[in-house]
């Protein structure tokens, strides 16, 4: 099963912690998050230069 950034972002959003995300998507780590908010972050960077 594949669990894409905006999911991520999605359930981050709805106010979902950490734990509770890991819970219910054991193969994800704490790690797999802070990567998914990386991304985001360097995506909004890189379109706000571009911009």
């Amino acid at each position: 099963m594949r669990i894409t950034v905006y999911d991520i972002l999605e359930m981050l959003s709805d106010g979902m912690t950490f734990d509770e995300i890991i819970e219910d998507y054991p193969e994800l780590h704490q790690d797999d998050i802070y990567a998914t908010l990386a991304y985001a972050a360097d995506k909004e960077h890189k379109l706000s230069i571009c911009a």
